[in-house]
C-alpha cells in the first residue's frame, strides 16, 4: 500500500480518536464509586466476617489504576475541548456527575483510613475541598438557571447529597467532628427534600428513559451511607455508643429500597446495556458495607447472612459490568454522540 493510500487512514483514525476523546463523559467516574464502594466493602468484610481472602487491595489497585487512567483521558478533554466539558456542565442530567470525581477522593480516604493514616488524610482535605465546590456550584446552577424542568429530576440528582454523607465517614478520624456533622445535615436535609421532588416526578410524569432507569438504585445509597456516618458520627459524640432508632430508620429504609427495585428486575433485564449501568454498583456496595456495619453492632444471624449474600451479588454485579464494559469498549459503542 502506497503512503498516500496510507494517509487517509491516518487521517481517520486520528479524528475518531478526537471524535471519541470529546464525547467521552464525565459519568465514567461512576465505575470509580462502584470499585472504590467494593474495596470498601471486601475491607470490612476481611474485618468483621473474618474472611480469609485479601480481596479488598487488588480491588483497590484496580480502583486507583482505573482513577488515574480515567483522570487523564478526562483532563485531555478538559484541555483539546474545554466547550464539551462546559456543554457537561450546563446539562441538566450530566451536571450531576461532576461531583463522583470529588466522592472518589472520599472513598479513597475511607480505604486508605486502615492502609496509611496520613495518605487518608490528604485524599480527605482534597476530596472535601474539591466536593465543596461541586455542591455550591451545582446547587448554584440549579438555582439561577432556567432549563430544569420537572422532567428532568432523576436519582443523579443524589449524586452530590451522597457526597456530602461520605465526609464524616473518615472525617471524625481526622478533624474536629463538627466539621462532620456540617456535612452530614447538607446531606440529609437535600436527601429528603430531592426524594421528594424525584418521587413526584417517578409517580405522576413520564417513565425514566432506558438509559436512565439504572439510577434507580442511585436512590438506596443516601440511607445506606446516612446510616454508616451516623453511627460513626455518635460514637464519636458518645462512648459506647451502639445503635438507635434513627440509625435503625435510615438502615431500615435502605433495605426497603433494595428489595422494592429487586421486585421490579424485569424491567431492569430487558435494559441493554449503557455507561449508566454502573449506577448499580456504588449503592450495592453501600448497602453491603451498611449490612457489615449493622452486623458488627446487631451480632445477629440475620445482617450476618444478609452480608454475605449481598456481597457476593456485589461480586458477581462488579465483574459482570467490567466484562460488558471492556467489551463496549471493545466494539466502539461508548464515547459516541449521544
Amino acid at each position: 500500500m502506497s503512503q498516500a493510500q496510507q494517509q487517509p487512514t491516518l487521517s481517520q483514525n486520528l479524528s475518531e480518536i478526537q471524535l471519541r476523546l470529546r464525547n467521552f463523559p464525565i459519568s465514567f467516574f461512576a465505575v470509580i464509586l462502584g470499585m472504590a464502594g467494593t474495596s470498601i466493602a471486601f475491607q470490612r468484610a476481611e474485618r468483621i466476617l473474618g474472611m480469609p481472602f485479601s480481596i479488598s487491595g487488588i480491588v483497590l489497585v484496580v480502583a486507583l489504576s482505573l482513577f488515574v487512567m480515567i483522570g487523564v483521558i478526562y483532563t485531555t478533554k478538559l484541555l483539546r475541548f474545554p466547550e464539551a466539558v462546559k456543554h457537561e456542565f450546563t446539562h441538566p442530567i450530566r451536571i450531576n456527575f461532576f461531583p463522583t470525581i470529588s466522592i472518589s477522593l472520599l472513598l479513597f480516604s475511607v480505604v486508605f483510613l486502615e492502609v496509611q493514616r496520613d495518605v487518608s488524610r490528604y485524599l480527605w482535605i482534597i476530596g472535601v475541598a474539591v466536593h465543596t465546590l461541586f455542591t455550591l456550584g451545582i446547587l448554584s446552577v440549579w438555582m439561577q438557571h432556567n432549563m430544569f424542568q420537572i422532567q428532568h429530576s432523576n436519582p443523579s440528582w443524589f449524586i452530590p447529597v451522597v457526597g456530602n454523607m461520605i465526609v464524616p465517614i473518615a472525617g471524625v478520624e481526622h478533624f474536629h467532628s463538627d466539621i462532620s456533622w456540617f456535612y452530614f445535615s447538607i446531606g440529609l436535609i437535600f436527601w429528603v427534600a430531592l426524594f421528594t421532588i424525584f418521587f413526584n416526578r417517578i409517580i405522576f410524569h413520564a417513565p425514566l428513559a432506558d438509559r436512565m432507569v439504572p439510577t434507580l438504585f442511585i436512590m438506596i445509597a443516601p440511607p445506606a451511607i446516612g446510616f454508616i456516618a451516623y453511627v460513626k458520627l455518635m460514637g464519636h459524640e458518645v462512648s459506647g455508643f451502639g445503635l438507635d432508632g434513627f440509625a435503625k430508620i435510615l438502615y431500615s429504609f435502605a433495605l426497603f429500597l433494595f428489595i422494592l427495585l429487586a421486585v421490579q428486575y424485569r424491567q431492569f433485564l430487558k435494559i441493554k446495556f449503557y455507561l449508566s449501568w454502573w449506577a448499580y454498583s456504588f449503592p450495592m456496595a453501600a448497602l453491603t458495607i451498611a449490612t457489615i456495619f449493622m452486623y458488627s453492632k446487631s451480632k445477629l444471624a440475620f445482617h450476618q447472612g444478609l452480608a454475605y449474600i449481598l456481597l457476593s451479588l456485589l461480586s458477581l454485579l462488579i465483574l459482570t459490568l467490567l466484562g460488558l464494559t471492556l467489551r463496549a469498549v471493545g466494539k466502539k459503542e461508548i464515547c459516541v454522540e449521544e
